[in-house]
């Protein structure tokens, strides 16, 4: 099966560039210059991947907002910023609002190839890891690799598919500290500390809206993460 990418980025030399260079890779590839364009794409159909360049025009912060729209169409749609700003406020804004991923364009193109990749990896494995049916359960969560979906007391939590791998990474280990580099090469990314620390951030803001006493979630200072063992 042929993935489908869009690319929304409005200068157009660059758009064409990537697009190009995303073809020869074997994808199926649709450019956007303007956000109005891509929602209405989109509202018809869903791609397999977006990547969104922040500013877009006149439309300074429009990449956060169609971000923000996508997610609200689809928690588990890879989303990946590539954007020549830079700032921590603004890779910390983009993670808050659902992207799985945040690179600046002054990456080569064989290292945004193989984020490309992962990603997709991350979707296929989950989706292939267990058979249907099968949860994995830890206490009041149940997660659901095969559905992609995870649980809190019956209640779904909306997780991106990065959260999903970090939540699916820690529960396999309850009880257990997971560094940050072993929750990254579990996700399969490669991104820098604070980036999984504001994902991690976004996990428990979510389980929280559901149960504000939700406490499974433990940061271990100078060492990485734990899922408390159920009862805990």
């Amino acid at each position: 099966m042929t993935r489908r990418i869009a690319i929304v980025e409005d200068e157009a030399a660059i758009r064409y560039n990537y697009e190009d260079a995303l073809r020869h890779q074997g994808y199926q590839v649709t450019g956007y210059g303007e956000r109005r364009l891509a929602l209405e794409a989109f509202r018809r159909r869903l791609p397999d991947l977006v990547i969104i360049d922040v500013g877009l025009g006149d439309d300074v912060e429009g990449g956060f907002e169609l971000c923000r729209e996508l997610r609200a169409m689809s928690r588990v749609l890879p989303i990946m910023f590539l954007t020549a700003r830079d700032s921590d406020l603004d890779v910390i804004s983009g993670l808050r609002l659902g992207a799985d991923d945040y690179l600046t364009k002054d990456i080569s193109l064989p290292h945004l190839m193989a984020r490309i990749v992962a990603l997709f990896r991350r979707v296929e494995m989950l989706s292939g890891e267990q058979t249907v049916g099968s949860w994995l359960e830890r206490g009041k969560l149940r997660l659901s690799a095969e559905r992609m979906e995870v649980q809190w007391e019956a209640n779904t939590v909306p997780l991106t598919v990065t959260e999903l791998w970090i939540v699916h990474s820690l529960a396999r280990h309850p009880g257990h500290v997971r560094s940050r580099q072993q929750l990254m090469d579990d996700a399969n990314i490669l991104v820098d500390d604070q980036t999984i620390t504001s994902h991690v951030k976004r996990i428990r803001r979510k389980f929280k809206f559901i149960d504000p006493s939700f406490a499974q979630l433990d940061t271990v200072y100078g060492a990485g993460y734990r899922w408390n063992n159920p009862g805990r």
